[in-house]
């Protein structure tokens, strides 16, 4: 029998179905029926009866059983119709390909999911198309050829292979296996599936795995588990480099966790990390990587125990707290450093509240207004302002909050244990309130203040020098046509006493003129070697007249006084004015006491207006117990003309004298005064480092009746007619020959006509166009051997050097008639 459609029936959809050998029929029946050896029989007699070329004969006993046969066969035939129609539906109805072959690759089944997953379409044998679909990759069909082999070989196999798309659309996947029929050699069950779409979400999860496990590895926290025995199963890349090593390092089983633990605990299983144990552990600890670099991390550690209740395993997650213990020790130093600023900063710095509260200050803050924090701190900083500037101060600190920028700092006065001025910035806070910043200026206003007293006492020297240049000139006058006159009035005539007393006046002009230069520094000054203990006992006497029997005076004089280089008479002046200041302010009696001793200054010292250089000084102090200086009148005492006396009562030069000759010797003068108290006169002169030089007094020529006339061609230079036409008179008296000049170019071209002649050159220092000085340069050009005598107002010291050679001669004005007369003569002889 050949089984065809009429047997398979709706099993073949396609129509195409070609005669099955007999062979094919019985796999066929082996496989969809299941049949028994006893129905193979009945079924290989019932196929006999259509075999032409198989005939049976027998004996009549074997007649008897094959109709016995056949009568089975005709029943096991009906039935397996009916089976082979219900399982052919059922396979045609599956969704992957099924072909069923014999052993000599002739079909037997296909099903119509076979057909669309292979693109059989019947003009060709099934497998055939297949393996068709393969061809075009190369590896694939490859793959399906060892497929095919291992299964014509008698084993089960399958293979996931692609197939190529077309119009370039993605590759689809099949998955073939193949599989031998047993008892039926050669005969092969194939079944084709499309996995594209399980593919493609395996594809998604491999990627998606892909991204987890790289998450694991890099993550910036580390991973690890270990067995029951410490072993490790699992590190991720982040916590190997912490160790530095690489994971397999960790995991090759030559490592366990106590390797990595700096200190392992004591008495605990090999996969615990701490003491305690327990199946969540919790904390911090120490490890230490194969390089032996150690770290402090953070471990939360599962452990995982399985339901046999021996396996184990754990869950571990470590982070390393070194950068977070960094962050903190740089956190905790820049802390550290701005409070170091904020405490130690040299300005007062303060931050308000919304509310104008102070909320926090530093050190100086609180030594500007001289509080503790605990009493302050809550308070509102308007409290702490002048109650006169405290409207103006808390606007500003409005706006400022407000939003606006302040173009200028604020000058406020702050409430405190002194008197305080200081600069105001306020600056508004990043969240809120302010930060305010106090620059103390009390004693930069003290300075500007002392700035200014020194910038006026200056400009008064400056002028107080000019105003006596020109006294000198008119007193020069005054002096010397009061000696002419007296020249032809003797003391027994009648106008004698009338020029007497202009004579004495223009004296005691002339000496206030000599105190406004001393206050000036401006006089001329002969300083020598002295202790100023001899010039104490020497004043003694005079001072204890001076101060009448009410005053009691008292010397202490310092051990080792040292030496001082002074003009010792104007020394003697600065004590004799002090002295009576002294006396002047104790009108009802008291006590004066004057003090030497030695003083040294390590480091320049800050005292009032004035800076002491560093050095040894000799100290002179003038202390009464009078009725004391106010403190407004402190900074004007030495100015010239200035007195708190009654009017006719002094002239305001003593102090503004003393003053000019300690500056101008190089020392420097201090008053300490309270009202009722008393004042305390300070002076400090540099002490010289050599010996004393007696001081020679000699009588003035003139009173011993010294010859001043003499001969001789002199040149007079001096711009003041006045003055110019009383000296050439005085020196034409004395027998001398004089030309004068009213300026330096006119007494050059003298010179230049006639200066053979010329023995001795007078000239005044200071002149319009050309000066004594250039005039004087000039001579030593024409005549090197010329003695010249400078006259002039001011003091010999301003006047330096001329080229590189002191002044020689000198004489101030003003001056009298002799005494012009014994300078000419003593310096003619001396060029003779």
């Amino acid at each position: 029998m050949v089984v065809d459609k009429a047997t398979f029936g709706q099993a073949t959809p396609l129509g195409a179905w070609q005669a099955i050998r007999p062979l094919g029929a019985l796999a066929t029946a082996i496989l969809y029926f299941g049949l028994a050896p006893a129905g193979l029989v009945a079924l290989v007699a019932g196929m006999a009866l259509d075999l032409s070329s198989v005939e049976w004969a027998g004996a009549a006993a074997a007649a008897a059983g094959v109709a016995l046969l056949i009568g089975r066969a005709a029943i096991v035939a009906r039935r397996s119709t009916r089976l082979g129609v219900l399982l052919g539906g059922a396979l045609e109805g599956l969704p992957a390909g099924q072909l069923l072959c014999d052993g000599a690759d002739g079909v037997v089944f296909a099903n119509s999911a076979f057909a669309s997953l292979s693109g059989w379409r019947g003009e060709e044998p099934p497998f055939d198309a297949l393996e068709r679909q393969f061809a075009r990759n190369p590896e694939s069909a490859m793959e399906f050829r060892r497929l095919t082999e291992r299964v014509r070989a008698g084993l089960t196999a399958a293979v996931e292979l692609p197939v190529p798309g077309e119009d370039g659309r993605p590759p689809e996947w099949r998955r073939i296996q193949g599989q031998p029929v047993n008892g039926f050699p050669g005969a092969i069950h194939w079944r084709v599936e499309d996995i594209t779409a399980r593919r493609e979400l395996e594809q998604v999860m491999r990627r998606e795995q892909a991204k987890l496990v790289d998450f694991m590895e890099h993550a910036p926290i580390g991973f690890f588990s270990v067995d029951q025995d410490g072993q490790f199963l699992f590190v991720n890349s982040t916590l190997a480099d912490w160790l530095g090593c690489a994971p397999g390092d960790l995991t090759d089983g030559a490592k366990r966790l106590r390797d990595i633990l700096a200190t392992p605990p004591s008495d605990a299983a090999p996969y615990d990390l701490f003491e305690y144990g327990g199946a969540e552990q919790r904390g911090e600890l120490r490890m230490v990587g194969l390089q032996g670099r150690s770290f402090q991390a953070s471990v939360a550690h599962s452990v995982v125990v399985a339901e046999d209740g021996h396996a184990v395993h754990t869950r571990s997650v470590v982070r390393d707290l070194t950068p977070e213990h960094e962050w903190q020790a740089a956190l905790h130093r820049s802390e550290q450093r701005f409070q170091r600023f904020f405490e130690d900063a040299p300005i007062g710095i303060a931050l308000l509240d919304d509310d104008g509260r102070l909320s926090e200050c530093n050190r100086a803050f609180l030594a500007l207004i001289g509080s503790e924090s605990g009493s302050v701190i809550g308070r509102p900083m308007a409290d702490m302002i002048a109650p006169t500037e405290r409207e103006r101060a808390t606007a500003r600190l409005r706006a400022v909050l407000g939003g606006e920028d302040p173009a200028a700092p604020l000058e406020v006065r702050l409430l405190g244990g002194r008197e305080l001025t200081a600069q105001l910035y306020a600056r508004r806070l990043g969240g809120a309130g302010l930060i305010l910043h106090f620059i103390d200026m009390t004693e930069r206003k003290s300075l500007e203040a002392q700035f200014a007293q020194s910038q006026k006492m200056q400009a008064i020297g400056q002028l107080a020098g000019g105003v006596a240049h020109d006294f000198n000139n008119l007193l020069t006058a005054m002096i010397g046509f009061c000696d002419l006159l007296l020249l032809r009035h003797k003391p027994g005539d009648q106008s004698f006493s009338d020029i007497m007393q202009i004579k004495q006046n223009a004296n005691r002009a002339a000496n206030l003129v000599r105190q406004l230069l001393a206050f000036s520094r401006q006089q001329t000054l002969q300083p020598r070697v002295i202790a100023v203990t001899d010039v104490l006992a020497e004043l003694a006497n005079l001072l204890r007249r001076l101060i009448g029997e009410t005053i009691e005076l008292k010397m202490i004089h310092g051990r080792d006084l040292g030496l001082v280089k002074v003009d010792q008479n104007q020394l003697e002046q600065v004590i004799i004015n002090l002295v009576v200041n002294a006396r002047d302010a104790m009108a009802g009696g008291g006590r004066l006491t004057v003090v030497t001793s030695n003083y040294a200054v390590a480091q320049p010292e800050r005292r009032e207006h004035e800076t002491i250089p560093a050095g040894d000084y000799v100290c002179l102090e003038v202390i009464d117990t009078g009725c004391g200086i106010a403190r407004e009148n402190l900074q004007r005492i030495f100015e010239p003309f200035y007195t708190t006396k009654e009017v006719g009562s002094g002239t305001g030069l003593g102090l503004s004298t003393v003053y000019g000759i300690v500056r101008q010797t190089g020392g420097f003068v201090f008053v300490d005064s309270a009202l009722g108290e008393g004042t305390t006169f300070t002076i400090l002169l540099p002490r010289h480092r050599g010996e004393a030089r007696s001081v020679e007094v000699v009588e003035p020529r003139e009173r011993r009746g010294y010859d001043l006339t003499g001969t001789g061609t002199i040149l007079l230079v001096e711009d003041e007619d006045a003055v110019r036409v009383f000296s050439a008179r005085a020196l034409r008296n004395k027998g001398y020959q004089v030309l004068e000049a009213k300026n330096g170019e006119a007494a050059l071209q003298q010179i230049e006509s006639d200066g053979a002649s010329i023995d001795l050159l007078i000239t005044d220092v200071v002149m319009p166009q050309m000066d004594g000085p250039t005039l004087a340069r000039h001579v030593r050009d024409l005549r090197p051997d010329m003695r010249v005598i400078f006259i002039s107002g001011y003091a010999e010291d301003r006047l330096g050097e001329i080229d590189g050679v002191k002044i020689a001669h000198f004489l101030p004005k003003p001056f009298s008639l002799k005494q012009l007369a014994a300078k000419v003569k003593d310096v003619i002889r001396e060029g003779r």
